[in-house]
């Protein structure tokens, strides 16, 4: 998580560093649906598959449920779908 941090990066690369410009950028996430953000991040992205792997049958179903909430709440598609904005750090480091 410090990857999205400016401080972290400049601790790791500021002495090898001439310039380092850091700029908050939003990716939108769009899937056909809640439930196709949550099957596709269940089967490749590691904390989801972990999570889901910790819980029992109702821990699952309730996981499951919260996630669909928080995309709907966050879900900006006018037209179906889903699109969830998700902000990160883009770095670039010159030498």
């Amino acid at each position: 998580m410090l990857w999205g941090s400016e401080p972290r990066i400049v601790e790791l690369f500021g002495p090898q560093a001439t310039a380092i410009k850091a700029e908050r950028r939003i990716y939108n996430f769009r899937y056909a649906s809640a439930d196709h953000w949550i099957d596709f991040f269940r089967a490749y992205y590691g904390p989801i598959v972990r999570a889901f792997d910790n819980l029992d049958d109702t821990g699952r179903r309730a996981f499951r449920s919260a996630l669909s909430d928080l995309l709907a709440r966050h879900n900006r598609s006018s037209r179906g779908g889903l699109v969830v904005p998700g902000e990160y750090l883009e770095v670039v480091i010159t030498r």
